[in-house]
């Protein structure tokens, strides 16, 4: 088991629900913070001293105040904090649940834990502070299932661009042009709306600007 987790949450509520988890769990030396920037500085810290962190729990959002971060988000300190330092465990606390996101998290970032805060939040929690501590992954059940769906098995980098290119404000000729430009295929207008077609019909779009509000609300682009 761990012996020294940080907890990252700006509400102070959470961090008391999440360390109650953990001491029952055994964990003594438990490190609560409320910004980003002072999880990253603890962790950088501790390293130096040879005393290192060996998990953190980390929510997503946190709500910016008057005090000025370099990091504004979960996501930004856990980037860089698995960039240099991979041996770290870290798990996600959120009430995020958008498929690309997560898997962006486990297959980019390399994440240990994907939990979400809810009714059975502070359960899973712990199922996946043990699972982690055994040195293997943890989903949440909710979203095990969401990234089991077949439609989001079937968006790929393709579709990506082309949500992407659509924000923009691109037209269709556009996109066929820029895709023939970059040897992107398949290129032609045909294609191409054949493949806005599917999108709207997998994600129940009404429009292709319905289309691109869900494609952003799912962190798709």
């Amino acid at each position: 088991m761990f012996t020294k987790v940080l907890i990252a949450d700006d509400l102070g509520s959470i961090n008391s629900g999440v360390a109650s988890v953990l001491n029952d769990l055994g964990i003594m030396e438990v490190i609560q913070v409320h910004y980003c920037d002072d999880a990253y500085l603890k962790i950088k810290s501790a390293s130096l001293n040879k005393n290192p962190i060996k998990l953190l729990i980390t929510d997503l959002s946190f709500i910016p105040d008057h005090r000025e971060q370099n990091f504004n988000s979960g996501e930004d300190l856990v980037k860089i904090l698995k960039k240099e330092h991979p041996e770290l465990k870290v798990i996600v606390y959120s009430v995020e649940d958008a498929t690309p996101l997560i898997k962006r998290f486990i297959n980019d970032f390399k994440i240990e834990g994907f939990v979400c805060k809810g009714r059975n939040g502070l359960i899973e929690l712990k199922e996946a502070v043990e699972s982690v501590s055994n040195n293997q992954t943890y989903l949440s059940p909710q979203l095990k299932a969401l990234l089991n769906k077949k439609e989001h098995q079937e968006i790929d980098d393709y579709d990506i661009e082309l949500l992407r290119l659509m924000s923009l404000g691109k037209s269709q000729v556009e996109i066929s042009t820029f895709f023939k430009d970059n040897n992107i295929s398949p290129s032609g207008l045909s294609s191409i709306e054949k493949r806005l077609n599917r999108l709207r019909v997998n994600f129940k779009a009404t429009n292709a600007i319905h289309l691109v509000s869900i494609a952003k609300d799912m962190g798709l682009i």
